[in-house]
């Protein structure tokens, strides 16, 4: 049994090598779209990296982390014209289209409403409107991807969050024709796509003092770096027991990993929450959070 899994392994790896991504998107029987798998996959084998559609840094730690890839600060860093955090002159590059729109405008009132109520993702709409205005992004490069369902009271905030980002805009005196784009129905629906498809960005901790750093901020409650969209890994659907996962060693790209041997054909499947959460708890969450009732052999058994 090891020299057959020794042997999985190693052929596993080197199809990797050879050839594109083990994958496939596909639509299930009932989950909508899938990613499968189009050959066997070995436990540990990566099955691809993603970048980021759009991200943004966790609001506490705004200047302790690279504004482009979300990377954390080694001591003092470099740090951009604006204030920014910048981890190289490539990010710097990266970032300068929606940067040179950004640090030109007046973002306090609207840092200040996000803020006192502990709202994260209109941040990130903020940043896709200066990505948009730059000419780096489309204003439909979210339309693909899955929207949650909106409450009544949810569409008020945002109305109110829409009202500040537009205003805000003009006072900065950009012109219409740049700004069109920018309408109540666009940000509901951009809203609506963050809100189930961001993951939640914590960094794995690689030495001593990215532990210390990640210990210290789970204490003031912020463990997370940032938030980020993407566009394959939006796909993945959950399992509480699943047979892949999401990691992301020191910036914000993701990588989807096998947690286990994986059949041709086996749809491939993620957690989205905590597998430690007892089923009730898991249950809630779920439909709370992502707007549906788990059906997988773990909470079907009441595990």
């Amino acid at each position: 049994m090891f020299l057959r899994r020794r042997l999985l392994s190693t052929a596993g790896a080197a199809a990797a090598a050879r050839g594109p991504p083990p994958i496939r998107v596909s639509v299930t029987e009932s989950a909508g779209r899938g990613v499968f798998a189009t050959r066997p996959v070995s436990s540990g084998e990566l099955l691809h990296s993603a970048q980021p559609l759009v991200s943004h840094p966790s609001h506490s730690l705004l200047h302790e982390v690279c504004y482009s890839c979300l990377r954390r600060k080694p001591g003092k860093g470099r740090v951009s014209s604006g204030g920014y955090y910048f981890c190289s002159d490539a990010c710097r590059d990266h970032a300068k289209g929606f940067h040179d729109i950004d640090k030109n405008v007046d973002w306090s009132l609207f840092d200040y409403h996000c803020s006192s109520r502990g709202l994260k993702y209109p941040y990130m709409a903020k940043r896709l409107a200066c990505m948009v205005i730059s000419g780096a992004a489309n204003a439909d490069c979210l339309n693909i991807l899955q929207p949650a369902r909106l409450h009544q009271g949810t569409l008020i905030e945002m109305e109110e969050e829409f009202e500040l980002l537009e205003s805000t805009f003009r006072k900065a005196g950009f012109q219409e024709e740049v700004t069109n784009f920018l309408t109540i129905d666009w940000y509901i629906n951009v809203l609506a796509r963050i809100r189930i498809n961001a993951f939640r960005i914590e960094l794995v901790a690689i030495s001593y003092e990215d532990l210390l750093s990640s210990a210290s901020a789970s204490v003031s409650c912020d463990s997370s770096v940032g938030n980020a969209v993407y566009m394959l890994p939006s796909f993945y659907n959950h399992d509480c027991d699943p047979n892949a996962h999401i990691v992301w060693l020191d910036n914000a790209d993701a990588k989807l990993k096998a947690l286990r041997d994986i059949e041709e054909g086996e749809e491939l499947r993620i957690c989205y929450i905590d597998t430690s959460l007892d089923a009730d708890a898991r249950q809630k969450i779920l439909a709370d959070g992502f707007g549906f009732k788990c059906h997988c052999l773990r909470c079907l058994s009441g595990d």
